[in-house]
C-alpha cells in the first residue's frame, strides 16, 4: 500500500492506468474509493492518481488541518508518484483543495477541473448540529447517516440502481470522527478572493448539477465566471454527486476536456 509522509500525516495513495496523469481529490467525509464511477473510463486513457484525505480511508487522522495542508498533501502525493505535472480534478471540498493547489503550485497543474464546489470568500461557523454530531461515537454516526440518506439528493435524473449502489458503498467507506470534524473546521475557516482566483491561468472546467442541494449551482456559475477562460458544464437533473447522477455525461465532459488540453500541448511541442 503506497504511503507518503506529508508533514505530520501519512497519506495513502494509489495510481492505476496509463497515459497523461490525473490527480483526483475527493470531498468532505469520503475516501478516494468514491471515485469509482469515473475510474474505469479514466484509467483506459490516463494514469489516475488517487489519495485518501486526512481522516478518511487509510490515511492518518490529525487533530488540526487547513485547506492549505490538504493541498500540500496533494503535492506530496504527486511527488511520490513521480509526476511533475498533472490534470487536477476535485469535487466538493476536494474542488476547494484543487483550486488552492492550483493557486499555490500552478506549475504542477496541466489543467483544472472543479466539481460541485464554490469560491469561498468568508469564514463561516459550522452549524450547531454538525458540531454536536462530530463528537458522537462513530458507530452512532454511521447509523444516523444511513437513516438520513435521501435518494432525492442525487437529483431527479439519477438512476435508481446507481443511487442504491452508491449508498451501499458510502455506508462501508471509512472515516474517523476526529477527521470529519477537522475537515469541517478546515472548510469553515478557509477563504479566498476573486483576485486570487482570477490568477488561475491554466485551462479550467467547472462542473455542477442544477439540482445540487449542498452547493447551489449559482456558486458553480460564480466560480467559473471568476476564472479567466473557464468553461462551465451544468448537468440537468443532477444533485451534488453528479458522478453518480450523470456518470456518462460527466465522464465524457472530463475526458473530452483532458484530451483537448493534451492535444493542444502536443501541438505546442511538435
Amino acid at each position: 500500500m503506497p504511503i507518503v509522509q506529508s508533514g505530520d500525516a501519512r497519506i495513502h495513495w494509489e495510481a492505476q492506468g496509463s497515459g497523461t496523469p490525473v490527480l483526483l481529490i475527493m470531498g468532505h467525509l469520503y475516501s478516494s474509493a468514491m471515485w469509482y464511477p469515473l475510474l474505469p473510463a479514466l484509467t483506459r486513457r490516463h494514469r489516475a492518481i488517487t489519495f485518501d484525505n486526512r481522516g478518511t480511508g487509510d490515511s492518518d487522522t490529525t487533530r488540526t488541518a487547513t485547506i492549505g495542508q490538504f493541498a500540500d498533501d496533494a503535492l506530496a502525493v504527486l511527488d511520490a508518484a513521480g509526476v511533475q505535472k498533472a490534470h487536477v480534478f476535485g469535487v466538493s471540498m476536494g474542488g476547494g483543495i484543487a483550486a488552492e493547489f492550483a493557486m499555490r503550485y500552478p506549475d504542477r497543474v496541466t489543467s483544472l477541473v472543479l466539481g460541485c464546489t464554490r469560491m469561498k470568500m468568508v469564514v463561516e461557523a459550522r452549524p450547531l448540529a454538525a458540531q454536536i454530531m462530530y463528537r458522537l461515537p462513530l458507530g452512532l454516526v454511521r447509523t444516523m447517516l444511513k437513516g438520513r440518506m435521501d435518494p432525492g439528493a442525487y437529483g431527479s435524473a439519477a438512476p435508481a440502481d446507481a443511487v442504491a449502489k452508491d449508498m451501499q458503498i458510502l455506508i462501508a467507506d471509512r472515516f474517523t470522527m476526529t477527521g470529519v470534524r477537522v475537515q469541517g473546521e478546515a472548510i469553515a475557516n478557509y477563504t479566498t478572493t476573486p483576485e486570487q482566483v482570477a490568477r488561475l491561468t491554466m485551462p479550467t472546467l467547472v462542473l455542477h448539477g442544477d439540482e445540487d442541494r449542498a452547493v447551489d449551482v449559482k456558486y458553480g456559475r460564480e466560480f467559473a465566471a471568476a476564472i479567466p477562460g473557464a468553461r462551465l458544464t451544468i448537468f440537468p437533473g443532477a444533485g451534488h454527486n453528479f458522478l453518480v447522477a450523470a456518470t456518462e455525461a460527466s465522464t465524457k465532459a472530463v475526458l473530452d476536456f483532458f484530451d483537448e488540453v493534451d492535444r493542444a500541448a502536443l501541438g505546442r511541442t511538435a
